[in-house]
């Protein structure tokens, strides 16, 4: 008899996968976590956590259907499980992004693009599905420039401006993560900026991300202006900073712990997303709040949605996925996901996202 898998033993199990066959160095990259580990224990924890509040008598489809569609940006999806941008997929794989794309194309999604893929944008375009460029300001900002210009170039729909690390690979406290790819002894190493050529990098300080980035500066406005796209913040957690850069012009943000990557100490996305997503209602009504760093179940997506993001980006179990079966170990993350988000929806009585309403969560998850 085949036993289904939930969508958090399904992680579990392709990371495992993952690990028998990753190289230490790696897999100790990609699972490494800030301080003790405790923001992504805890933020893991806290997804689990939330209770929803099932609705009935609803009417509904008689086959049961549901809609999981919905759009980000104006970018039409058929779930709102996303892909998260994340470094060093050609060491989870030989075709790293080209391959997830696949994934992300037939499942109806989009990924982020990291600043640090190995992978050219026109490999990654080439499945169809929609992207959006994670962009980390470098110290050089004309070469910020020209990956920016060449993401949007190539077809990239948005910018997804990262703020809460100024380092594009040292861990954001001691204990982080052992080795970095800058020394990992059988490549890839750190992962190429391929939209650069040699010329473009002559006498820069390219790998260095700039950590004077204020708002005040007009970073999200120039991102803006020279990318000619729509920029969203990732890594906000203070509802202050979220109307903030709201104000300066972003269409949106991520609430990340960067995967608990960042501050052992740190709050997590589930426990700050309600006052973000108040904070920025009340600067833009119109501006969308994503949700990442520890989603593993179809009902945390619901949760999510409910609380008011439009859609959750997933990170590590794709990663392990693709390392593990390629474009179909990311596929069944996104699909089972998916399939689990449905299922919940039918229960809550939710015909479609737009019926995902904070009074589905339990009253005692709703603190803003």
């Amino acid at each position: 008899m085949t036993t289904h898998l939930t969508s958090t033993q399904l992680a579990a199990e392709l990371e495992a996968e993952a690990r028998s066959t990753l190289p230490a160095h790696v897999s100790g990259y990609v699972g490494a976590t800030a301080g003790a580990g405790e923001c992504h224990a805890e933020g893991l924890a806290a997804w689990a956590a939330l209770r929803l509040v099932p609705r009935v008598l609803r009417g509904g489809r008689a086959d049961g259907a549901v809609d999981t569609s919905t759009a980000v940006l104006g970018t039409p999806v058929r779930t709102p499980v996303l892909l998260a941008p994340m470094a060093q997929q050609v060491a989870a794989h030989p075709r790293g992004e080209a391959e997830a794309a696949r994934a992300v194309a037939a499942a109806g999604s989009l990924l982020g693009v990291s600043t640090n893929t190995a992978v050219p944008f026109t490999e990654v375009g080439a499945a169809g599905a929609p992207w959006w460029y994670q962009v980390y300001v470098l110290r050089d900002r004309s070469l910020t420039q020209l990956l920016v210009e060449r993401a949007a170039a190539s077809g990239a729909g948005a910018l997804l401006l990262t703020v809460d690390t100024t380092s594009l690979t040292q861990p954001s406290e001691p204990g982080a993560a052992s080795v970095e790819p800058t020394e990992w002894p059988d490549g890839p190493g750190r992962a190429r900026l391929t939209a650069l050529t040699s010329a473009d990098l002559a006498g820069s300080e390219s790998g260095a991300a700039s950590p004077a980035l204020d708002v005040d500066l007009g970073t999200v406005r120039w991102l803006a202006e020279v990318s000619g796209l729509p920029v969203v913040v990732k890594g906000v957690l203070h509802p202050d900073d979220a109307a903030a850069c709201v104000e300066a012009g972003a269409v949106g943000v991520v609430v990340s712990t960067h995967g608990g990557r960042r501050l052992g100490a740190s709050v997590t996305s589930a426990e700050a997303l309600p006052g973000v997503v108040a904070a920025v209602r009340a600067v833009s009504p119109a501006a969308e709040v994503y949700a990442d760093s520890g989603v593993r179940s179809g009902a945390a997506v619901a949760a999510a949605l409910a609380l008011g993001a439009r859609a959750v980006f997933v990170g590590r179990p794709a990663w392990w996925g693709l390392a593990a079966r390629g474009a179909d170990g990311v596929g069944r993350v996104l699909g089972g996901l998916t399939e689990e988000l449905a299922g919940v929806m039918r229960q809550c009585g939710a015909a479609s996202v737009a019926d995902l309403t904070p009074d589905l969560v339990a009253s005692r998850h709703l603190r803003a």
